[in-house]
């Protein structure tokens, strides 16, 4: 009884580090606020709404979006391969006049450049540093920039605004970092509690043969 109960216990520890593996990938989460002019035509992080999102996602590196004949918020999200976590009644509004912002960690180091294709503005901050400023409406333009912070692993925000009508293009690889265990990890840890589980078991048994 004893055994079967400890086999639980370890399938549902590697059930539990499957699904944290999968949590906490390097993605991005992003958000989305629709019919703001201000914030589509100024992409900073003073513009970003304090209200409830209209839609959010997740999205893996690299930021890849475009879009296409429909010029939707779903056809832009679904051409970079973006998770919609809340509002998918939303995907079929208009994208202009939306607002963008991205989240997450990045490990970065001092000296790298960050390359982005847009239109339209965007900001990028890492760690508290401005190192793209570009919030303003433009057609498709390719900027690179310089980061001089300190390297590590640090937060970012991405504003992204698209305005003015198609189309629009956001694509910039980040060195995203979700900055918790690796899944081998947690699985050697979960090893290793089986481990001393049924060396308990064993001694429990011993126990009990050598008392009767």
């Amino acid at each position: 009884m004893l055994k079967h109960k400890l086999m639980l216990g370890v399938a549902v520890l590697l059930t539990v580090v499957a699904v944290a593996g999968s949590a906490n990938a390097n993605v991005a989460t992003g958000s989305i606020w629709e019919n703001d002019s201000t914030g589509a035509g100024d992409a900073t992080p003073a513009n970003v709404p304090g209200t409830t999102p209209d839609v959010t996602f997740s999205v893996p590196t690299p930021i890849d979006f475009a879009s296409g004949s429909l010029y939707t918020i779903g056809e832009f999200l679904s051409s970079g391969g973006a998770t919609v976590l809340t509002g998918a009644s939303q995907l079929g509004n208009t994208l202009d006049n939306t607002i963008f912002n991205f989240t997450g960690n990045v490990s970065v180091t001092t000296g790298q450049t960050f390359t982005v294709g847009h239109d339209d503005g965007l900001t990028l901050v890492i760690g508290g540093l401005h190192v793209i400023d570009e919030p303003g409406p433009t057609g498709f333009v390719t900027t690179t920039e310089t980061y001089t912070g300190p390297s590590g692993t640090l937060p970012f925000q991405l504003v992204y605004g698209e305005c003015c009508g198609a189309p629009g293009d956001l694509s910039i690889s980040l060195p995203l970092n979700g900055a918790t265990p690796e899944p081998s990890t947690w699985v050697m840890m979960v090893l290793g509690f089986a481990g001393l589980g049924f060396a308990g078991y064993r001694t429990s048994r011993k126990a009990v043969s050598v008392a009767a």
